[in-house]
């Protein structure tokens, strides 16, 4: 598919995403393995005299990274030159937007239990060389800590009861103080009979028992159901320069819910 005069880009305020403007908005990732898809994404060439760009359509119903950046979360974390950890690769889809994001000076290590899905990561990093596949459980940072280097931010899509627990045990092994986290919260994977806004309030309480700062969190409907996503630092600095909007708005949450708990 080529863009031409039809399709433009523009850049997103999130550092290296890109919103295709034609007669259906959507975003993009500038493709680090130009003339090829991952997972039968739409490729979009752009010429500009003689400089050919192709871009990658990245769909916030196959990545809920893309979601969030749909639901208006304030920051990612994850641009040019980072280092990723990413737990629960899966097949590469989400992190193959990644490899696009930090491009070559940046470097994704990513993490996935299934070896059905771990041999399509591993086709994907061929192509990629600033993914690192690693076909590990993410409950054993251990057996992956000569492989890896302190990272800026950690992501996690594990859809597990502890998912918590393992954000915590990778982050404590990997994840620079200061550096930042992205989780993907599934409510029903932790408790199926609580309602979703409870369950995402007790993930967040419990990560602030962990070393984390909980920042924001979205909820990522309709693209995902009872899906949420928080961000935040991890063992931030005393000094607290990291407060920033998006902490004001995790507080006038917390006081709008204490509000409502007196009015009951």
């Amino acid at each position: 598919m080529r863009g031409g005069a039809k399709v433009t880009f523009e850049r997103h305020r999130h550092e290296g995403v890109f919103v295709a403007k034609g007669k259906d908005d959507a975003l993009a990732t500038k493709n680090m393995d130009p003339g090829n898809s991952v997972y039968g994404e739409k490729r979009i060439t752009v010429e500009e005299g003689e400089t050919k760009t192709e871009y990658r359509v990245w769909n916030p119903f196959r990545s809920k990274l893309a979601a969030a950046i749909v639901s208006g979360v304030e920051n990612i974390y994850v641009k040019p030159g980072s280092k990723l950890m990413y737990l629960g690769a899966a097949s590469g889809t989400t992190v193959s937007h990644c490899s696009d994001l930090v491009g070559p000076e940046g470097i994704v290590y990513a993490v996935e239990f299934s070896h059905r899905s771990g041999l399509d990561l591993i086709n994907v990093a061929k192509r990629r060389t600033n993914v690192i596949p690693i076909i590990e459980d993410a409950r054993q940072p251990q057996k992956y800590r000569m492989l890896c280097g302190m990272v800026d931010v950690l992501f996690a899509d594990v859809a597990q009861p502890d998912q918590a627990r393992i954000l915590e045990l990778n982050a404590r092994n990997f994840l620079k103080n200061g550096g930042h986290f992205v989780i993907s919260i599934k409510a029903n994977c932790i408790d199926s009979t609580a309602p979703a806004e409870a369950v995402f309030q007790a993930e967040i309480d419990k990560l602030k028992t962990m070393s984390f700062k909980p920042l924001e969190y979205v909820t990522l409907e309709p693209y995902e159901r009872d899906h949420a996503v928080v961000t935040g630092i991890y063992r931030p600095s005393k000094d607290g320069k990291e407060a920033s909007t998006s902490s004001k708005k995790a507080e006038k949450t917390e006081e709008k819910e204490e509000t409502m708990e007196e009015g009951a």
